[in-house]
């Protein structure tokens, strides 16, 4: 057993005055049989503490249904073993540039307020999870140091009530290390995120000095504390790769330490958003502009990259913070990667000749259903409805699409129309069949306007008329082992392909696409999430783990463009 507290200001560890060199990494955007060389690196940079949110949608997607609640206890057990202690960010809201900022798309009642409805949504996922993080505190003989309440929060409301009652459910359910809050420096974040009794700590990338001023203005008894110190940052769709010099990282943490701040550095190993968990931002100060999804790497320029090397950062890093916490252990060895190929597709059907065998239960509404509605986190739905007629030809609208749509009219593609996009001219004349395959992208996770629905959510209009009368057959994306392919690999776009890759021994490699479009690609059953030719991302990780000795399966699902094969890598291509 032991105790971690805060006295006069300073932390201590059983009695000792104790920093707290700490990095993040989300045991959920790396693949679990590559957490412990991951965590090691976090110990050969120089940190003795490790940083991760939960993401309640990836445990409850669908109310009730929990899945995958052992993986915190478990990374929490890898992280003692490698020597490292542990905060816990358990939100309910973790933001993290993650699907929906983490909070579950089927939630109802008003959303990070004391709205009761909410509330017990909250209360009982908590009763879920925190009994591993609980038994994990250094109080009864693990790693974990603290615990957070919510996120960020006075970037959002200032409903203290709220906060409260979070913080007394975590007491109540047996925590007992150090809660604390995370928010911007300034006074507005820190008046409407933080409550007293509960440490605060400021996030920031730069200006240390001017950010711990603050913090000591506003609670000068507690320790200095950067809980987010933003050494890299993350990309978007169709905007410029995102990178931070490393010397200027370095001098910033310098900086934090010459001050007596702990620190955690974010990211220290981004890792990866697979599947369809990458969130969104919103564009503007207040965050409520053109909606950007965020790409499927979450490499965030972090001093260790998303396959798990030491970059010119991590050497930096590690430099300083070898005189502030001695010499770190040696830096392991990096992950061998499989040599170049090229890969062509052996199989192929269209979604079409497959709906049958990927598409859920179709349904028949007034109005076209959102996703959640169909309950569908993320995927395809395939809308139809009929145009009356005779009547003249007038313009289709989609007003409130979220996010993507391939229109058809009578079977043929009339156009693509993109959210916060000019409209393409699409003009039907009736009588006509229009069917409208959607796409979600990240939901927004930042911001007011956090808690978005995904679909057709301002319905269809012929010219000033709704189109009524709509049958909806969702696809979800999480499955496609019963895709009915046929040999061959002449399908177009809005197709499934299949590759096979021939292996020796598994190791890591880059999976590229040139000249395709748009989709989603699975390795032996997994998907590694969404690739856009639009970029800057190039390539997709494809973690050692996932592959076998023998024979792999790659099935890439393309909507846009189909291009000549695919490749196989030795290094990423990020933009």
């Amino acid at each position: 057993m032991g105790v971690f507290s805060v006295e006069n200001g300073v932390f201590r560890l059983d009695g000792t005055e104790f920093r707290v060199l700490s990095g993040a990494m989300h045991y959920f955007r790396v693949h679990p049989g590559q957490w412990r060389h991951r965590l090691a690196m976090l110990r050969a940079m120089g940190l003795n503490t490790v940083e991760t949110y939960v993401p309640w949608n990836l445990h409850e997607p669908r109310r009730g249904e929990f899945r995958r609640m052992e993986e915190l206890g478990a990374f929490l057990d890898a992280a003692a073993e490698e020597g490292l202690l542990a905060i816990v960010r358990p939100g309910p809201y973790i933001c993290a540039e993650w699907d929906n900022g983490g909070l579950p798309a089927w939630l109802t009642g008003r959303i990070r307020t004391c709205d009761p409805e909410y509330l017990g949504h909250v209360d009982r996922y908590f009763d879920r999870l925190l009994p591993q993080v609980v038994e994990r505190q250094v109080t009864r003989g693990g790693n974990v140091i603290m615990v957070q309440v919510e996120n960020e929060y006075g970037s959002y409301g200032s409903d203290l009530a709220y906060l409260r009652h979070l913080a007394d459910g975590l007491t109540a359910r047996g925590v007992e290390v150090p809660l604390f809050t995370s928010d911007g420096p300034a006074d507005w974040y820190l008046t409407g995120g933080t409550l007293p009794g509960v440490l605060a700590t400021v996030n920031f990338g730069s200006d240390p000095d001017r950010a711990f001023a603050v913090l000591r203005k506003h609670r000068p008894d507690d320790p200095p504390f950067c809980m987010e110190f933003w050494c890299g940052w993350f990309d978007h769709w169709g905007h410029k790769h995102m990178t931070r010099d490393a010397g200027d990282a370095a001098a910033v943490l310098e900086r934090i330490l010459e001050l007596g701040a702990s620190v955690n550095l974010y990211m220290a190993h981004g890792g990866t958003n697979f599947g369809t968990w990458a969130g969104a931002n919103q564009a503007g100060e207040r965050a409520m502009g053109d909606w950007r999804p965020t790409v499927t790497s979450y490499d965030y320029d972090a001093p260790i990259d998303e396959r798990g090397a030491p970059t010119e950062k991590f050497w930096r890093f590690r430099g300083v913070l070898s005189r502030y916490a001695g010499e770190p252990p040696a830096v392991p060895p990096v992950p061998a990667v499989l040599p170049a190929a090229t890969l062509r597709p052996v199989q192929s059907v269209s979604l079409a000749d497959a709906l049958e065998a990927v598409a859920g239960p179709g349904t028949s509404a007034p109005v076209p259903p959102s996703f959640e509605e169909l309950g569908l986190e993320h995927g395809l739905v395939l809308y139809r409805a009929e145009v009356p007629g005779p009547r003249g030809a007038y313009r289709l609208r989609l007003p409130g699409l979220r996010d993507r749509a391939h229109v058809f009219v009578d079977g043929r593609l009339a156009g693509v129309f993109e959210r916060d996009a000019e409209e393409p001219e699409v003009t039907v004349s009736g009588p006509a069949t229009v069917e409208l395959l959607v796409e979600s992208m990240g939901r927004t996770n930042y911001g007011p306007l956090t808690g978005e629905t995904k679909g057709l959510t301002g319905g269809v209009l012929h010219h000033q008329q709704y189109l009524n009368g709509w049958s909806s057959r969702p696809i979800p994306l999480q499955d496609v082992s019963a895709v009915p392919f046929a040999d061959g690999s002449q399908a177009g776009p809005r197709s499934f392909f299949r590759f096979v890759l021939e292996v020796d021994e598994p190791a890591d490699t880059f999976l590229a696409l040139p000249g395709w479009g748009k989709g989603y690609v699975w390795v032996n059953g997994f998907c590694l999430g969404r690739y856009w030719d639009r970029g800057p991302q190039r390539t997709l990780y494809v973690p050692a783990p996932l592959l076998r000795a023998g024979t792999n399966e790659i099935v890439v699902l393309e909507l846009d463009r189909v291009g000549p094969a695919l490749e196989l890598r030795a290094d990423p291509d990020l933009g």
